[in-house]
């Protein structure tokens, strides 16, 4: 089992728990973007850069993900993809999405979507808080425990 990171999106400060996360627990880690990132030298850790294009690093994801894997992203039809596939999802605030919650959230995305479509003001997401970081580290650390040793 390995972690995707859909990495063009993801907070600098959960690429930095992933890391010491990976380390720690010699998991195989994978960050995939449209940019360069640099990761620190580790066996266990890893850049992919795809060509800019939409949705090329979330395609690649899906592509490489297998059954068991762990995969870091917001994006909502990513993780239906991933979670079709048999992967399990966290996002970066801790909020695991699973077979059971992601048919709606996906109902929720495409109304807020239309909204957003028509005009309305939604607001985004709220500033990632130390709340949140706490929450992602207990969700990943608890994805790490269940691992065969």
């Amino acid at each position: 089992m390995q972690i995707w990171v859909d990495a063009d999106a993801c907070p600098k400060v959960i690429r930095d728990i992933l890391c010491r996360a990976a380390e720690r627990a010699q998991i195989r880690t994978v960050f995939i973007a449209n940019q360069l990132l640099t990761v620190p030298p580790s066996k266990w850790i890893s850049a992919l850069q795809v060509p800019k294009g939409f949705d090329v690093a979330d395609n690649e994801i899906v592509a490489r993900v297998g059954q068991g894997d762990l995969v870091i992203t917001a994006d909502i039809p990513l993780a239906a993809d991933v979670i079709a596939k048999g992967a399990q999802v966290l996002d970066p605030r801790g909020e695991r999405m699973t077979v059971e919650n992601i048919r709606e959230r996906l109902s929720m995305r495409d109304f807020m979507q239309g909204l957003r479509d028509s005009g309305v003001e939604t607001g985004g997401h709220s500033a990632l808080n130390q709340g949140d970081r706490q929450a992602f580290a207990r969700a990943l650390d608890s994805w790490l425990v269940r691992l065969p040793k």
